[in-house]
Protein backbone atom coordinates (compact mmCIF):
# COMPACT_ATOMS: atom_id res chain seq x y z
CA UNK A 1 0.00 0.00 0.00
CA UNK A 2 1.44 3.10 -0.60
CA UNK A 3 -0.36 6.58 1.14
CA UNK A 4 -0.02 10.14 -0.61
CA UNK A 5 -0.33 13.18 1.59
CA UNK A 6 0.11 16.59 2.10
CA UNK A 7 2.54 17.87 5.39
CA UNK A 8 3.38 21.20 5.88
CA UNK A 9 3.77 22.33 2.75
CA UNK A 10 5.34 18.60 1.90
CA UNK A 11 4.05 16.14 -0.19
CA UNK A 12 4.47 12.95 1.13
CA UNK A 13 4.77 9.39 -0.38
CA UNK A 14 4.61 6.23 2.40
CA UNK A 15 5.06 2.86 1.19
CA UNK A 16 4.05 -0.35 2.88
CA UNK A 17 7.38 -0.13 5.10
CA UNK A 18 7.23 3.06 5.93
CA UNK A 19 9.59 4.44 4.09
CA UNK A 20 9.09 8.46 2.72
CA UNK A 21 9.62 10.25 -0.32
CA UNK A 22 8.84 13.45 0.56
CA UNK A 23 8.47 16.47 -1.97
CA UNK A 24 9.13 19.94 -1.00
CA UNK A 25 6.37 21.76 -3.18
CA UNK A 26 7.79 25.16 -2.92
CA UNK A 27 11.67 24.82 -3.55
CA UNK A 28 11.23 21.49 -5.36
CA UNK A 29 13.55 19.45 -3.10
CA UNK A 30 13.19 15.41 -2.77
CA UNK A 31 14.11 13.33 0.24
CA UNK A 32 14.09 9.82 0.67
CA UNK A 33 13.91 9.40 3.96
CA UNK A 34 17.08 11.38 4.82
CA UNK A 35 18.78 11.55 2.20
CA UNK A 36 18.54 14.60 -0.29
CA UNK A 37 18.04 13.76 -3.83
CA UNK A 38 19.14 16.90 -5.96
CA UNK A 39 21.63 15.80 -9.04
CA UNK A 40 20.66 13.46 -12.13
CA UNK A 41 21.70 9.75 -11.23
CA UNK A 42 20.34 6.62 -10.50
CA UNK A 43 19.57 5.63 -6.80
CA UNK A 44 18.61 3.47 -4.31
CA UNK A 45 17.18 3.93 -0.68
CA UNK A 46 15.15 2.48 1.46
CA UNK A 47 14.07 -0.54 -0.84
CA UNK A 48 13.00 2.00 -3.62
CA UNK A 49 14.41 3.08 -7.05
CA UNK A 50 15.11 6.53 -8.05
CA UNK A 51 16.37 8.04 -11.44
CA UNK A 52 17.00 11.25 -12.05
CA UNK A 53 17.06 13.35 -15.35
CA UNK A 54 18.24 16.81 -15.83
CA UNK A 55 16.60 18.49 -18.83
CA UNK A 56 16.30 21.16 -20.07
CA UNK A 57 17.63 22.38 -16.92
CA UNK A 58 14.93 21.02 -14.84
CA UNK A 59 14.96 17.73 -12.72
CA UNK A 60 12.79 15.29 -13.30
CA UNK A 61 11.97 12.20 -10.69
CA UNK A 62 10.81 8.73 -11.58
CA UNK A 63 10.96 6.50 -8.75
CA UNK A 64 9.67 3.00 -8.31
CA UNK A 65 7.67 2.13 -5.12
CA UNK A 66 5.79 -1.20 -4.06
CA UNK A 67 5.99 -1.75 -8.11
CA UNK A 68 4.60 1.54 -8.74
CA UNK A 69 6.20 3.77 -11.18
CA UNK A 70 5.88 7.35 -9.75
CA UNK A 71 7.26 9.99 -11.79
CA UNK A 72 7.24 14.02 -10.46
CA UNK A 73 7.20 16.67 -12.48
CA UNK A 74 7.81 20.10 -10.53
CA UNK A 75 7.94 22.82 -13.50
CA UNK A 76 5.67 22.97 -16.77
CA UNK A 77 8.10 25.21 -18.29
CA UNK A 78 10.07 22.73 -20.75
CA UNK A 79 9.40 21.14 -24.46
CA UNK A 80 7.62 17.74 -24.28
CA UNK A 81 10.23 15.77 -26.52
CA UNK A 82 10.65 12.03 -26.71
CA UNK A 83 14.08 12.40 -24.92
CA UNK A 84 12.24 13.31 -21.67
CA UNK A 85 8.30 11.09 -22.51
CA UNK A 86 11.21 7.80 -23.12
CA UNK A 87 12.66 8.89 -19.86
CA UNK A 88 8.48 9.01 -18.11
CA UNK A 89 7.95 5.52 -19.37
CA UNK A 90 5.18 3.76 -18.64
CA UNK A 91 3.76 6.40 -15.26
CA UNK A 92 1.38 4.83 -12.66
CA UNK A 93 1.13 7.89 -10.38
CA UNK A 94 2.40 11.14 -11.96
CA UNK A 95 2.56 14.06 -9.56
CA UNK A 96 2.81 17.73 -11.65
CA UNK A 97 2.46 21.08 -11.23
CA UNK A 98 -1.48 22.24 -11.55
CA UNK A 99 -1.02 24.65 -14.24
CA UNK A 100 -3.16 24.49 -17.62
CA UNK A 101 -0.01 23.83 -19.63
CA UNK A 102 0.79 21.12 -17.44
CA UNK A 103 -2.42 19.49 -18.33
CA UNK A 104 -0.86 19.89 -22.24
CA UNK A 105 1.93 17.69 -20.71
CA UNK A 106 -0.53 15.25 -19.08
CA UNK A 107 -2.30 14.29 -21.88
CA UNK A 108 0.85 12.91 -23.21
CA UNK A 109 1.79 10.54 -20.59
CA UNK A 110 -0.97 7.65 -19.90
CA UNK A 111 -0.71 7.76 -16.18
CA UNK A 112 -3.46 6.06 -14.68
CA UNK A 113 -3.27 8.31 -10.96
CA UNK A 114 -2.71 11.72 -11.29
CA UNK A 115 -2.31 14.48 -8.29
CA UNK A 116 -1.68 18.04 -9.18
CA UNK A 117 0.07 20.12 -6.21
CA UNK A 118 0.15 24.13 -5.93
CA UNK A 119 -1.92 27.19 -6.61
CA UNK A 120 -3.06 26.10 -10.15
CA UNK A 121 -4.33 22.30 -9.05
CA UNK A 122 -7.42 23.69 -9.52
CA UNK A 123 -7.45 25.19 -12.62
CA UNK A 124 -4.94 21.55 -13.83
CA UNK A 125 -8.63 19.82 -12.50
CA UNK A 126 -10.92 22.12 -14.18
CA UNK A 127 -9.26 22.01 -17.46
CA UNK A 128 -9.55 18.72 -17.80
CA UNK A 129 -13.10 18.38 -16.22
CA UNK A 130 -12.06 16.88 -12.89
CA UNK A 131 -14.58 18.61 -10.39
CA UNK A 132 -13.50 16.58 -7.29
CA UNK A 133 -13.42 17.10 -3.87
CA UNK A 134 -10.53 18.14 -1.61
CA UNK A 135 -9.35 15.20 0.48
CA UNK A 136 -6.45 15.02 3.69
CA UNK A 137 -4.51 11.90 1.64
CA UNK A 138 -5.00 8.94 -0.79
CA UNK A 139 -4.26 5.45 0.31
CA UNK A 140 -3.15 3.15 -3.14
CA UNK A 141 -3.92 -0.47 -2.00
CA UNK A 142 -4.41 -2.25 -5.27
CA UNK A 143 -3.60 -2.76 -8.77
CA UNK A 144 -4.42 0.72 -10.62
CA UNK A 145 -7.17 0.90 -13.61
CA UNK A 146 -5.91 0.46 -17.26
CA UNK A 147 -8.65 1.71 -18.56
CA UNK A 148 -9.54 5.38 -16.75
CA UNK A 149 -7.30 7.49 -15.20
CA UNK A 150 -8.38 8.69 -11.48
CA UNK A 151 -7.28 11.86 -9.80
CA UNK A 152 -6.88 13.18 -6.69
CA UNK A 153 -6.83 16.56 -5.30
CA UNK A 154 -5.07 16.32 -2.06
CA UNK A 155 -5.53 19.47 0.22
CA UNK A 156 -3.21 21.98 1.08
Amino acid sequence: MIEVYNKAGNLNITNSDKKNITFNISSGDVNVDDFNVSYPGEYEKSGMLLEVKEYANKLFYHFVVDTKHIVIISNDSFELKEEILSFFGDVDILIITGTKDAAKIFENIEAKLVIPFGEGKDIFLNTLGQHIEEVESHKIKAELSIDTTEFVNLSV
